[in-house]
């Protein structure tokens, strides 16, 4: 994986468009965050996908946002947001779990 990531990342041309892997490379976040970013707006896909749909998204947008530091920090506190949240959940709920043994 690491060197498929190397080589698109060294590629002289990037391609207009691009999956979510190579969006999540390009602009530094794991794969698993382009969702996150998408249903908080921070990222468009190109066209109408649906829900269950490869999404690709367009280079040039792409690196418009990459240059701009103001993004940047709102799509990273987006993420330390969401995955905070889901770790609270997560105890929250082991919690209760372990109470219920109890």
């Amino acid at each position: 994986m690491e060197a498929q990531r190397e080589k698109f990342l060294n590629l002289k041309t990037s391609p207009a468009r691009l999956n979510t892997e190579e969006t999540a490379w390009y602009l530094g976040f794991a794969a698993h965050d382009i969702p996150v970013l998408v249903s908080h707006g921070l990222l468009k896909p190109l066209g109408h996908p649906t829900d269950h749909t490869v999404k690709f998204f367009a280079f040039v947008a792409l690196e418009e946002l990459r240059s701009d530091a103001k993004w940047l920090a709102r799509a990273t506190d987006t993420m330390i947001a969401h995955w905070r949240g889901k770790n609270v959940r997560k105890n929250h709920s082991e919690k209760i779990i372990l109470i219920a043994e109890n």
